[in-house]
């Protein structure tokens, strides 16, 4: 390959190679001389000039392939763009002449391909110098379009697409031709050639005005056309077309003359949408002529065109911008809901179209509102769509109340408006979900009206609106715990209410459940008492069900829902509530199969109608038990489920007798019960209804072959039984991408309904997979199917091994015994089960049965193999190598293998070799044992023979899987074949041409695969290792070429791997120009690939990365796309404005990830830049608000103003590169400068000293230290600190603590004695106060009392006067918890009230510990001049002062510390004293809520102990109060008396009693933690406990009930001993040791005592 790398083609060494070597040693020369070209001066390249474009022209004739052509041309056209361009009309002609040529033989066409391409790029770096040649070019190549084959009207659209691009307005006179050939491309069979016809005609709208003006009707039916029956590829290049040219003709300022002005029409918004509206709602019959079918009204427009032109809506907005859509919002949205509405009844005509066409609506909305606009815009957004909601609401009710009107009409008026309700209110969740707290201004705001605009439709006719509405109270409780409870109040108070309102019942049930499923997004959590009343009003709607029979279907639906919902919260709840589920769910189901016969026959079909809604919701609720409440599962409980499972399977096995007898109503509700009893079998362990399992067979037997079952929906049953990677090779459908949402309906096919809501309400309170959207249960009929499938795969392994053999034998029968579609049908389902039950027995180690059973699954899957469906085949070929991994029989799975190789030389039909090449490659993946050299060569020599099969890309796409598939899992056996394998490969990703994407998609996975079987061998020097090396880099670079996205992501991750075991050999600056290019791909595979490549590359070398990026944009070249703007920002920039853009949380995880490792390797090196970014996106919040800095000085000079007027609002004159972030990535930048803090704390000292600092920015002023940005840092955090989110508030608060944790020491050099932090206290009083206002939640007060004991004990402040402000805090705080639990807020859990007490007299504990250190550090000096001089000159008397500041709220401390410490003390006693724990819970917990409580009390009792034995020795254990000493511990400050037991008992105890308790509680507690130390025991605990000893040793009655009780000092010397020997921290040790000074003092100090009374006695 050396020898390509020249700049004139080496022809000597060229002519010695084979064939295949030749095209690669032609591909690696055009690399190199594009590079090398760019490099040279123009005079060396002038005098080679002439040879170098006779060898580029020779090769037009050698049949270059796809990637050659186009670097051959591209060399070309920069050739004459820097030498001399007198030739260029030669090389013109010589192309049109091979282009006019009639040779039409299929080894001709590569050279007119390559003229075509030629020509393109000519024209295209060239223009407009070469002059008028272009008519006679463009003429010539559309006379040539006419007779060409698929690749060539590919590449010539393409073409044709560079030369518009060259020549600009220059083009003009062609514009009409190339518009009309354009036309008829767009509609091609070919869907690429439709895809580079809709890139020609996006650059031909670039000047051809009549595209956006006369002609824009017959542009967008022909983008209607053209959307019929297309794929991915083509919705997104149509759609990018469509969008594009109508956003044109509504912004458009037309340029021209007056005359031409007038001829051209303008085009309002309005005509804009109708247009797109016809197409959403009518397809491309829509308006150019009413079809028969139209006027008849059977005709539905096909998916595949909805789908595409919701994708136009979506471009057009975004074309148009987050600014108009602002401004044009209202429009917009009523525009889009009317797509729903009533005046177009055909769109929703049926409820699957219905379905579809709200998921499209929806997806718009979501993708424009939720992808364009700022936080602040949809704040706005919000109020319009509640106006909306309102309207609707009142159009309902007139319609509701007007009785003249007859029924039909109502009906058909609520179901019109219900579609627009219902994608109304789903965006008004997400959004709301999205914003979260930001969101609580527009709640509080009385004129939106939105809770009251919600909960009104809860009571719409519309069973979906109900849902809908519920689900968005669901996203409002998630975004703003504040309002779950008050909500889940709401709505009880309303179910209680209207009890006799069918529609409330149902409405705001839903909403009870949805509430309910919001609880565990909460950490907050809701009060305890909540499960009792949803308990009790659950049976009370279960047993009035029967009492009123309009009502019984819905009480019965709702009662139950409200237990399964309950269930949701977990085992702390459920357990109380237990034993009335078990009862209810015992009495639902009749006690034996007699009752059950009696029931049959008195029944009706109402009764069976309510009585089935009843059973299905039972199983439901203990469905919801069985996976929300694991722990509760004990062997007891578990005997108490069974009993009723025997009668429920009786019934399921009734269920078709009842149907004949009652006929279609009951078809749904037996549906439903079917399919909540197999999802309740799949959950539980199968020991448990061992006894019906054969019954339970036969059933799933029937529902899987039932005659009634018309759909097909592979796509929702097999994709969970096919091996993820093998899904890569079907349909992209199948594949993850940006418009997923919308594009699953054309996954599911015509027939099959997306999934919604409606179909299965009981989701309503699960968490739904993909974060905030909304649950999308599938249609029962097929959930149905899809649950029987799982669970015959699970009973058909436990049934015995002669009753598998009959109903394999029946599903088979069954599938010979169908014809035509309903046979697939069969089949599938049939397919689908058998897969389910091998991948079950193989992944338990089961085995199969008797031989007869291999033969019955043998011909099963054999068929299924050869099935014209291609997903089929795909869960075939994974069961047929299931099979053999069960039997595990070398012998067979040989024979296996040989049937494939024989069909595979026999047949010629693309099905069967796809089926059995895809077979092989399974068979590998699961037993490479079958990898006896013998058949790893005959495996691969067929699949080498069907890769170049060039006559069917599907052959070949399955055949290089399947190898790809082999190569991975023979590993090292696979050496002998990497260089021939690499051969082909290379050969074929040169000559398949690029409209086969899905070919080069699987080569890319071979390339892969080989990568990584060669490994860390590729860093070798050897001849063979570079060649291989070469060869993976060229294949790689052939695939950055392609122009397919899912290629390009392929190319970059073998990069990857490369990059990975011979970092040295790949060219990192070009791997990052390409990563930045794709930064904002609109694929999200793509994207993916990119990030993961970041990630790892950023690992090893975040600089080198990072400066090559911004060398890249510094060179600028046309292909970075506009949005990474990473010339001003940097990648690192770049990366936060993508994590603010994207959705995708793998994706955001991913950019996180990368900032980190950016973050630690370069924050200290590039601190401006990082602290800027940080400072951008914060302060690009709401309401900009900033901070001045009040200085020191002069605010002692003038009055000592109020905190808030540090606030000052400025709005930066230049425009942020982050426009509107939005909350989540705002905490991400705060966390970011907490990690900077930490990186800097890591590096120089020179970072938290201002004199250093100072010093050596005057040495070199690139020297960069944090100090230094202070000020920035205080205001980050005031900015976070104050802002509407709850989450950024938190992080706000950590930041200030962060920053005042390793400030607070650092001097201030210009004023000796004072610290820098100073002049900063307005700022910090001013962030802290909006915390402890009342509506604050627990867990933002808890962090801010963190912060101000952390101020108030860091010592910057001395005046007291100043640290009062922040002191006043913590005394408003005491005041609040002083009544204890009870008088805590109750809109959150209890124990949320617990964290916020004990943080409260956490940080007071913490303030009185330093108050006392201080005072006594202060007394060791003799004091000279009176303390009150001292204090006013420079507050030095604050020691004192503080200590005065907390001994005025000390009295009631010591008892709230107190009781505490004993609620701590009973809580970590071990779980078999649990029956002696006081039953109403303790002064700060509750019983019930204990388990949570005990986590809080952790993170607290070691300061509360410490400052508890500080209090107690200034005291000196003697009690200044007489009444004191009986009420402490007896009863504490808190309603609840603490001491039950025992003590309650003695009424008044003696003080000496008090002391003994008071000195137990606190050794106990010290003990007992430091003698079980746990591993995640912090230092703070550790250190604090000891200090407490020493404190309580400090005086003498704690030492004399040491001295004198000699067994517990041995014991204390016991647990120090350990811990000195387990702890290696100086500090701990340091503190061990004083206390066992003491503890030897104490023991002196007895001996001496016993001496002198000894003494005295004589």
């Amino acid at each position: 390959m050396e020898l390509a790398h020249s700049l004139l083609l080496n022809e000597e060494a060229y002519n010695q190679l084979g064939e295949v070597q030749k095209a690669e040693f032609i591909f690696e020369w055009l690399r190199y001389l594009e590079k090398l070209l760019l490099a040279t001066s123009r005079n060396d390249v002038k005098e080679k000039q002439k040879t170098l474009v006779e060898q580029l022209l020779s090769l037009l004739n050698n049949s270059p392939g796809p990637p050659t052509r186009k670097l051959l041309a591209k060399n070309l056209a920069i050739l004459y763009s820097i030498g001399d361009t007198f030739s260029v009309y030669e090389a013109i002609d010589k192309c049109n002449d091979l282009i006019r040529s009639k040779d039409d033989s299929p080894s001709y066409l590569p050279t007119k391909l390559a003229a075509v391409v030629c020509l393109g790029s000519l024209y295209k770096k060239l223009g407009r110098i070469l002059g008028n040649t272009f008519t006679d070019t463009v003429g010539n190549i559309l006379k040539a379009v006419k007779s060409a084959e698929s690749q060539g009207r590919y590449e010539i659209m393409l073409s044709l697409q560079n030369i518009l691009n060259g020549l600009g307005a220059a083009a003009a006179p062609c514009h009409r031709d190339v518009y009309k050939a354009a036309r008829s491309c767009l509609t091609d069979r070919s869907m690429a050639v439709r895809c580079a016809a809709a890139k020609c005609l996006l650059e031909l709208q670039n000047e051809a005005i009549f595209m956006w003006s006369t002609d824009l009707d017959s542009v967008a039916a022909l983008c209607f056309k053209s959307f019929e029956g297309s794929n991915y590829d083509v919705r997104i290049s149509v759609s990018k077309l469509l969008g594009t040219i109508l956003a044109k003709a509504v912004t458009s300022k037309h340029p021209g003359t007056a005359a031409s002005r007038q001829s051209i029409r303008r085009v309002s918004l309005e005509e804009v949408l109708e247009l797109l509206g016809t197409g959403f709602l009518r397809g491309s019959s829509g308006f150019l002529r009413a079809s028969g079918d139209m006027l008849k009204g059977t005709s539905s427009v096909s998916r595949d065109v909805r789908v595409g032109v919701t994708q136009a809506y979506v471009v057009f907005v975004s074309t148009l911008g987050g600014a108009w859509l602002e401004k044009n919002f209202a429009a917009f949205l009523s525009h889009i809901l009317s797509l729903v509405s009533q005046s177009h009844p055909k769109a929703t005509q049926t409820q699957i179209d219905a379905v579809c066409c709200r998921r499209c609506v929806s997806f718009i909305l979501r993708t424009t509102v939720g992808g364009l606009l700022g936080e602040k815009a949809q704040l706005a957004v919000v109020k319009d769509i509640c106006q909306a909601i309102w309207k609707l609401k009142k159009v309902m009710d007139a319609v509701m109340s007007d009785g003249n009107l007859e029924t039909r009409v109502g009906s058909t008026h609520v179901a019109a408006s219900q579609h627009m309700l219902v994608c109304a209110l789903q965006e008004l969740g997400n959004l709301i979900h999205n914003l979260g707290t930001t969101a609580a201004p527009l709640l509080q705001d009385s004129s939106t009206g939105l809770l009251d605009s919600i909960l009104s439709v809860t009571l719409h006719p519309s069973i979906s609106v109900r849902l809908a509405a519920a689900w968005c109270l669901h996203c409002i409780a998630v975004a703003l715990p504040s309002y779950l409870t008050p909500l889940l109040d709401r709505c009880l108070e309303r179910l209680t209410g209207h009890k006799s309102s069918p529609e409330a019942v149902t409405g705001f049930s839903f909403a009870v459940a949805a509430l309910l499923g919001a609880v565990k997004h909460c950490p907050l959590g809701i009060p305890h008492g909540k499960g009792k009343i949803i308990m009790t009003l659950a049976e009370d709607l279960l047993c009035s069900a029967a009492q009123n029979s309009r009502l019984s279907a819905q009480r019965t639906q709702a009662g139950w829902l409200l237990i399964a919902a309950l269930m949701t919260l977990g085992p702390a709840v459920v357990s109380h509530h237990l034993a009335r589920v078990l009862l209810l769910w015992k009495c639902v189901f009749p006690a034996s199969p007699k009752d059950l016969e009696t029931e049959k026959s008195r029944g009706d079909s109402f009764t069976w109608q309510v009585t089935l809604e009843g059973r299905a919701g039972a199983l439901c609720a203990i469905k919801s038990f069985v996976s929300h409440c694991g722990d509760l599962l004990t062997e007891e409980v578990i005997q108490r489920l069974l009993p009723p499972l025997p009668c429920a399977v009786d019934l399921l096995t009734q269920l078709s007798s009842i149907l004949k007898m009652y006929g279609s109503p009951l078809k749904t509700p037996s549906m439903v019960y079917r399919q909540r009893l197999y999802e309740l079998l799949i959950l539980l362990p199968p020991e448990t209804y061992e006894g019906n399992l054969c019954a339970i067979l036969k059933e799933l037997a029937a529902d899987l072959t039932a005659p009634d079952i018309q759909v097909s929906a592979s796509t929702f049953l097999l994709p969970p039984l096919c091996h993820q990677d093998d899904l890569l090779i079907l349909s992209p459908l199948l594949q993850e991408t940006d418009h997923r949402f919308i594009e699953e309906q054309l996954l599911l096919g015509n027939g099959v309904a997306c999934g919604s809501l409606e179909y299965d309400p009981y989701l309503i309170y699960e968490k739904d997979v993909e974060g905030d959207s909304v649950p999308k249960p599938l249609p029962p009929a097929l959930s149905v199917i899809s649950s029987a499938a799982k669970l015959f795969g699970v009973v058909c392994a436990h049934v015995g091994e002669t009753q598998r053999l009959p109903i394999l034998e029946q599903l088979l029968d069954s599938i010979k015994h169908t014809k035509g579609a309903r046979q697939q049908v069969v089949q599938l389902h049939v397919v689908s089960s058998v897969s389910s039950f091998l991948k079950y027995v193989a992944l338990s180690k089961g085995c199969l049965g008797p031989e007869e059973m291999k033969r019955f699954a043998l011909t099963l899957v054999t068929g299924a193999l050869e099935s014209t469906n291609p997903l089929l085949r795909c869960a075939a070929a994974e069961a047929w190598a299931r099979l053999a991994q069960v039997l595990d029989d070398g012998a067979f799975t040989a024979g296996l293998a040989q049937v494939s190789f024989d069909k595979l030389k026999s047949a010629r039909d693309v099905v069967t070799r796809t089926g059995h090449s895809l077979a092989l490659g399974s068979l590998h993946r699961y037993l490479g044992g079958i990898s006896s050299s013998q058949h790893l060569n005959s495996c691969i020599g067929i699949l080498y023979t069907l890769a170049q099969d060039s006559t069917s890309p599907d052959v070949q796409t399955w055949a290089l899987h399947s190898l790809s598939l082999i190569i991975d899992s023979a590993g090292p056996l696979y050496y002998v074949h990497v260089e021939p394998t690499l051969s082909l490969i290379i050969m074929l990703l040169l000559n398949v041409p690029p409209t086969h994407a899905e070919v080069h998609q699987s080569l890319g996975r071979c390339l892969n695969a080989l990568i990584t079987t060669l490994g860390p061998e590729l860093q070798g020097n050897s001849t063979s290792i570079s060649t291989l090396r070469a060869s993976c880099l060229l294949g790689c670079a052939v695939m950055q070429d392609n122009p397919d996205c899912l290629v390009q992501a392929q190319a970059i991750s073998c990069l990857q791997q490369l990059h990975m075991f011979a970092p040295r050999h790949v060219n990192l600056s070009s791997l990052v120009s390409c990563l930045c290019v794709n930064l904002y791909s609109p694929y999200l595979l793509l994207r993916r690939a990119v990030l993961a490549c970041l990630r790892q590359l950023v690992q090893r070398e975040a600089a080198e990365v990072s400066e090559h990026a911004v060398m890249l944009a510094k060179d600028s070249r046309e292909e970075l796309t506009p949005d990474a703007n990473i010339r001003e920002v940097g990648l690192e920039g770049a990366l936060l404005i993508l994590l603010d853009k994207e959705t995708d949380e793998r994706l955001c995880h991913d950019i996180k990830e990368t900032l980190n490792y950016m973050l630690t390797s370069m924050a200290v090196e590039k601190l401006s830049l990082w602290l800027k970014l940080c400072k951008d996106v914060l302060a690009a919040s709401a309401d900009c608000t900033a901070i001045t800095c009040v200085d020191t000085m002069q605010e002692e000079e003038g009055d000592k103003g109020d905190d808030a007027s540090v606030l000052t609002t400025r709005h930066d004159e230049k425009s942020h590169p982050f426009t509107n972030p939005r909350w989540a990535t705002r905490v991400f930048a705060a966390e970011c400068v907490c990690r900077i803090i930490n990186q800097c704390e890591n590096a120089s000292s020179a970072h938290f000293d201002i004199a250093l600092a100072q010093e050596m920015k005057k040495k070199d002023s690139r020297n960069d230290f944090l100090v230094l940005h202070l000020a920035d840092l205080i205001r980050m955090a005031f900015m976070a600190a104050t802002d509407h989110s709850d989450q950024l508030r938190l992080s706000g608060l950590e930041m200030l603590l962060v920053v005042i944790r390793r400030f607070a020491t650092v001097p201030e050099p210009e004023f000796p004695g004072h610290v820098i932090l100073e002049q900063y206290q307005a700022n910090v009083g001013a962030a802290l106060r909006p915390a402890f206002t009342s509506e604050t939640p627990p867990d933002v007060t808890a962090k801010a009392c963190q912060v101000c004991s952390a101020w108030i004990a860091s010592g910057v402040v001395s005046d007291l006067n100043d640290l009062r402000r922040v002191h006043q805090l913590l005394v408003s705080s005491l005041t609040k918890i002083q009544a204890g639990k009870e008088a805590l807020s109750h809109l959150y859990n209890e124990s949320a009230s617990t964290m916020e007490i004990l943080a409260v007299l956490k940080a007071w504990a913490e303030v009185y510990i330093i108050a006392v250190q201080r005072h006594k550090n202060h007394r060791q000096p003799l004091k000279t001049t009176s303390c009150l001089e001292d204090s006013i000159r420079n507050g030095s008397c604050s020691s004192d002062g503080l200590l005065d500041l907390v001994y005025a709220d000390l009295g009631t401390l010591s008892r709230l510390w107190l009781a505490a410490l004993q609620d701590f003390a009973l809580l970590t006693l071990p779980s078999e004293f649990a029956s002696q724990l006081p039953a109403e819970g303790g002064a700060f917990y509750t019983a019930e809520t204990s388990e949570n409580a005990k986590l809080q009390y952790y993170n607290s009792w070691a300061l509360i102990l410490h400052a508890t034995a500080l209090w107690l020795t200034s005291t000196g254990f003697v009690v200044a109060d007489p009444d004191e000493g009986a009420s402490d511990l007896s009863r504490p400050v808190t309603p609840t008396s603490m001491c039950q037991g025992s003590s309650s008992g003695a009424t008044i105890k003696s003080p000496e009693d008090v002391y003994t308790d008071r000195f137990h509680l606190i050794l106990g507690i010290s003990v007992e933690f430091l003698c079980s130390l746990r591993s995640d025991a912090t230092m703070e605990s550790i250190t604090a406990c000891l200090y407490a000893l020493q404190a309580l040793l400090d005086v003498p009655w704690p030492r004399s009930k040491i001295g004198s009780d000699q067994d517990l000092g041995i014991e204390l010397l016991n647990v120090l001993h350990r811990v000195i020997l387990t702890r290696e921290s100086p500090s701990i040790q340091l503190a061990s040791l004083e206390v066992v000074r003491q503890i030897i003092c104490a023991a002196q100090e007895h001996v001496k005592e016993k001496r002198r009374s000894a003494e005295g006695k004589c």
